[in-house]
């Protein structure tokens, strides 16, 4: 049962309008999200953390240290080491040593990685596509705009932001 579904026997008096949308904000990503990780196992026998990781090292070419990757995938690097690890394994990615520093590395695609992830990539944009296909371009591009406010309300104040970094 959904979150919607849940809240579906309570009267609607007890739930503002926009606790009702937060909801079926977070269906519909649990739905997206769901369909996108069975179609990654059926379709490219992976995951999605190993696609999400594939797709920061397309960004970056030039490949990126461990604890960049964690960062910018908001895991622990112990995670990040054991998804690395399996993507190394199939040859997918490789470690680079760091000039200069013995401790450090970096991460980046093969040639062979880089091609498997772009007919990942295509295939994710087209599911997506394919998840938003119930909307016009225009409801599309009002929902984009709309949720944008909600961003930018919701991003924490420059100096919130040097304090918990």
């Amino acid at each position: 049962m959904d979150l919607e579904a849940r809240l579906h026997g309570a009267a609607p008096s007890e739930h503002p309008e926009a606790l009702r949308l937060w909801l079926r904000l977070l269906t519909c990503t649990q739905l997206v999200e769901k369909q996108v990780r069975a179609r990654l196992r059926d379709q490219f026998g992976t995951t999605l953390p190993r696609f999400d990781l594939m797709a920061q090292l397309e960004r970056t070419p030039e490949g990126l240290k461990m604890k960049d990757l964690s960062r910018r995938m908001m895991v622990t690097s112990g995670n990040v080491t054991g998804i690395t690890d399996q993507l190394v394994a199939e040859g997918l990615v490789e470690r680079v040593d760091v000039a200069g520093d013995r401790r450090v590395f970096l991460v980046r695609l093969t040639p062979h990685g880089r091609e498997q992830f772009d007919a990942m990539a295509r295939a994710h944009a087209q599911w997506i596509v394919e998840a938003f296909g119930p909307l016009g371009e225009r409801d599309i591009a009002t929902l984009h705009r709309l949720l944008g406010k909600v961003k930018a309300h919701a991003q924490p104040a420059p100096s919130l932001q040097e304090t918990t970094a």
